[in-house]
C-alpha cells in the first residue's frame, strides 16, 4: 500500500510568505528605540509605528523632522536573544518613506547625452562596437590595392554603414533641414534647394537627398539641407514669385534746409 508524502515544498513555502508575529517585548521598547534613533542623528520626530522582520527582529520608525527630508524615517531594529526578556539595538538609519522627497534615478553620463551637446574644448570618445560604425576595408596583402587605398577613400579605420547613414538621414530629414521646417513650408512651392545654384550636393549614397547650402545670404549657409527643403533665398526665386514692388506710390520730394550749416 503506497503512502502519500506530503509536500515540504509548498509547506516550506507558506511558511516563508506566512507574516512574522509581532515580538511583544521589542514592541514595547520604544524608548530604547528612540534613544538609538537620536544618538544616530537629529531631528527625530514622533513615532510611526513598528513592524515585524523576522522572528525576535523589529524595526521602529519615527518621523524626520530634519529640512529637505520630507517623508524620510529614522529606522531602528531591534532583536533579542531566544528566551532573553531584554531588547538590543541591532542597527540604526535615515531611510525614505513611501512619499520621500528622492532624487531621481541615476543616468549614465552616455544614455543621458543628446545631440549636438558636446561642445568647444569637450571630447566624447567613440566606442569600439558602435553600431554606425563598420572597418572601412581588410587587409589585401596586395601592394597595389594598398598603394590607392587612400586614393579611394579608404585610408580611414572605420567609415559609417548602412544602419548609421539612414539613421543621419532620417534625424536630418526629421530637422530643422528637412521639407516639414517653417522655412521651407513659408517659401514658394517650387523654391526646393535641389534646383538652386546654391546647393551642393554630398558625396556617396547621400548625395540625391542632401547637400550644403552655399548661399551668403541664406540662414541656411554652411548647413547640410534636404533637396525638397527650401527658403526665399533660392537663386531662381523672382521666377516664382513677383519680386517688383506692387502699389507703392513715389511720395513728393521735400527739401528741408533751415537746420543746414554753411561751410
Amino acid at each position: 500500500m503506497l503512502e502519500s508524502v506530503p509536500d515540504t515544498s509548498t509547506a516550506a513555502a507558506k511558511a516563508r510568505s506566512r507574516k512574522p508575529r509581532l515580538d511583544r517585548v521589542l514592541a514595547d521598547a520604544l524608548d530604547l528605540a528612540r534613544e538609538a534613533a537620536e544618538e544616530a542623528g537629529e531631528g527625530v520626530g514622533e513615532h510611526l509605528g513598528v513592524e515585524a522582520e523576522t522572528e525576535r527582529v523589529v524595526t521602529h520608525y519615527f518621523d524626520c523632522t530634519l529640512s529637505g527630508y520630507r517623508g524620510w524615517r529614522w529606522a531602528v531594529v531591534l532583536t533579542r536573544a531566544p528566551r532573553a526578556r531584554v531588547a538590543t539595538v541591532s542597527e540604526s538609519a535615515l531611510l525614505p518613506g513611501p512619499e520621500a522627497l528622492r532624487s531621481p534615478a541615476w543616468v549614465p553620463w552616455a544614455d543621458r547625452l543628446q545631440g549636438g551637446e558636446v561642445g568647444t574644448g569637450e571630447v566624447l570618445p567613440t566606442e569600439d562596437d558602435d553600431d554606425r560604425l563598420m572597418p572601412a576595408y581588410q587587409l589585401s596583402d596586395d601592394e597595389a590595392v594598398e598603394d590607392i587605398t587612400f586614393e579611394l577613400g579608404l585610408g580611414r579605420e572605420r567609415v559609417m554603414n548602412r544602419e548609421g547613414r539612414a539613421e543621419t538621414a532620417q534625424r536630418w530629414y526629421d530637422g530643422d533641414r528637412g521639407p516639414t521646417a517653417p522655412i521651407a513650408e513659408a517659401a514658394p512651392a517650387p523654391a526646393r534647394c535641389g534646383t538652386c545654384g546654391f546647393f551642393l550636393p554630398l558625396a556617396g549614397s547621400m548625395r540625391l537627398a542632401f547637400g550644403a547650402c552655399a548661399n551668403l545670404y541664406s540662414s541656411e549657409d554652411a548647413r547640410v539641407v534636404s533637396a525638397d527643403h527650401g527658403c526665399g533665398a533660392h537663386s531662381q526665386i523672382s521666377e516664382f514669385v513677383d519680386t517688383t514692388p506692387q502699389g507703392v506710390e513715389k511720395s513728393e520730394v521735400i527739401y528741408d534746409d533751415e537746420g543746414s550749416e554753411l561751410l
